[in-house]
């Protein structure tokens, strides 16, 4: 399995992130790609990279929620830039996480789009996938994307919260596919109802740790080697073996990250 939005690097993980990671190889998880945060968690990302190669991928990019109320978010993109210009041994995977969250404030719409779309022109430069993030920001979202359609963009649509029409519109802008979390597992959740409609060649696995805990660890911190509950999840919602539910999510994952 290939955890596909994991954030090992952060402090929730300080204390025991050589025995979190013990337990995901454990389990099957093979690969966690890392989003990156803000520039006051890149160190941190590179070094958990470095630490741990081959196994911890780092993205490079800056949260849409960093940009919101902060007067400096333009000397941000330029880290970025630095970092994808001079990138640690190994490179990058992607550009990630970016995209657009107005669950808090719609005050800063204008901004996280200038964000958003000068990362969209760093991964069609350095020719890699997008990690995004949409919250309570589908209409902006697609206006983005659909802007773009036909440039060749490709990525992953993050913690995917949207419904069968957001899903095809976003295929239609390009070679994206949808993350799933967590929330798969829960009693209530949309991937019921949504993931058998939707081709398989176009959905990964993400644990979003140490946040969107599935069951039965809901409240607690999340972990990479709970990624084996998401897939379970959805091996019963689709009634397939969760060995066959494995190795589809896991080429999807190789293919679009070029792993």
């Amino acid at each position: 399995m290939i955890d596909t939005h994991s954030h090992i690097f952060v402090e929730a993980f300080d204390d025991d992130r050589d025995e979190v990671l013990r337990r995901a190889a454990e389990a099957g998880v093979e690969l966690l790609l890392c989003p990156a945060i803000d520039s006051a968690s890149h160190e941190a990302l590179i070094r958990t990279a470095a630490e741990h190669p081959g196994v911890c991928l780092p993205m490079m990019g800056v949260h849409p929620t960093a940009i919101n109320d902060n007067p400096d978010w333009e000397r941000e993109l330029e880290i970025v830039e630095k970092h994808l210009a001079d990138p640690p041994a190994g490179g990058f995977y992607a550009i990630g996480e970016v995209g657009l969250d107005l669950h808090w404030s719609r005050d800063f719409l204008a901004e996280q789009t200038e964000a958003f779309e000068r990362q969209i022109e760093l991964a069609l430069q350095y020719d890699l996938p997008l990690a995004i993030h949409v919250r309570d920001a589908w209409p902006e979202m697609h206006a983005v994307l659909e802007k773009h359609a036909g440039r060749g963009l490709r990525g992953v649509m993050h913690a995917f919260s949207g419904n069968f029409e957001d899903y095809l519109r976003v295929r239609s802008a390009g070679d994206f596919v949808l993350g799933m979390g967590g929330s798969a597992t829960y009693k209530k959740n949309r991937w019921r109802g949504l993931l058998p409609r939707i081709d398989m060649a176009h959905v990964v696995l993400e644990t979003d740790c140490p946040w969107l805990t599935p069951e039965p660890f809901r409240g607690e911190r999340n972990e990479p080697s709970y990624l084996t509950y998401i897939r379970d999840s959805a091996a019963e919602i689709l009634r397939i073996p969760p060995a066959e539910l494995d190795r589809l999510t896991t080429e999807n994952a190789r293919r679009i990250f070029g792993v």
